[in-house]
């Protein structure tokens, strides 16, 4: 029986590309038309049924052992703040842009950068007063090393038309992360404290008149915020690191790939930019050409 086109190897091939499962995570293949070898039985998980009747409290461990999660190990956690150590201390000695480039480029501690095709630091006018940051680089951008390249770029360059910027011109921009996660996923804590150094450092080097977060990721990194962007959005902020004498202003929109997902958001995305552009109008000393 012939299937039709829809159900070619092909077609299905180009779904999972389009939905971002576009790289091998196994290290050899597998032949799932064969009949797996039958499972060990799993062992009952512990439940402490009794501590919840009696309303004794739990241990972090015990909820940990209910859920089927064992707890980070002192190992792990030591090993994580080595590397955040390590990012620091990397951070810490670049004394200008070119060098803290130089210094993710060089930054081994970031598992990402096992996986990622090239190390994406940064695009736009390192001359600028604006800097917009983002939140880890796509597959295109992976690809050609640019943040905001693809799709999603091309719409941030027409967000930023709408108020009289852009990247040739006046905005300088990068990412959160310098390197792709996998399938575009969503960042880990654990990679995000590790590039945090690194992102702070960029941010002082580079001195800012006011700083643009784009996207739900950036927002909560930088402003160590629970909540998500819906919330964080339309609202006036200051920043500041342990590298910055003075707070920097700071406005929070979507993230242009949300936008594409979600286009009815587009006329509060909009509102957003107004709010930006006036607050950049308020801050005398920025310079836009």
């Amino acid at each position: 029986m012939t299937l039709p086109d829809i159900y070619s190897a092909k077609a299905i091939l180009q779904w999972f590309h389009d939905m971002g499962a576009d790289e091998s995570i196994a290290s050899h293949p597998t032949d799932w038309t064969t009949t797996p070898p039958p499972l060990d039985p799993v062992p009952e998980k512990p439940t402490n049924l009794s501590q919840i009747k009696k309303n004794i409290p739990i241990q972090a461990a015990d909820v940990a052992a209910i859920m089927g999660t064992p707890p980070a190990s002192p190992a792990v956690n030591a090993s994580l703040a080595s590397l955040i150590a390590q990012a620091r201390r990397s951070a810490d000695s670049a004394q200008t842009l070119e060098q803290l480039e130089t210094a993710v480029r060089n930054f081994e501690g970031c598992a990402l950068k096992k996986m990622a095709k090239n190390t994406v630091f940064s695009d736009g006018n390192p001359n600028a007063d604006i800097m917009l940051i983002g939140e880890a680089p796509g597959a295109e951008e992976d690809a050609q090393g640019i943040p905001f390249c693809g799709t999603s770029g091309k719409l941030l360059d027409a967000m930023l038309a709408s108020i009289d910027l852009s990247r040739q011109q006046n905005v300088y921009i990068t990412n959160t992360l310098f390197w792709r996660p996998p399938g575009n996923r969503t960042p880990s804590p654990d990679e995000l404290a590790i590039c945090l150094p690194f992102v702070e450092r960029h941010i002082a080097l580079f001195n800012p008149k006011i700083i643009i977060l784009a996207g739900g990721t950036a927002t909560k990194t930088l402003l160590d915020a629970k909540v998500g962007i819906t919330r964080l959005r339309g609202k006036p902020y200051h920043y500041k690191n342990q590298y910055l004498n003075n707070k920097v202003p700071l406005r929070a929109l979507f993230h242009p790939s949300y936008l594409l997902r979600q286009p009815a958001q587009k006329s509060l995305a909009w509102s957003d930019l107004q709010e930006i552009a006036h607050t950049i109008s308020q801050i005398p000393s920025l310079k836009l050409n």
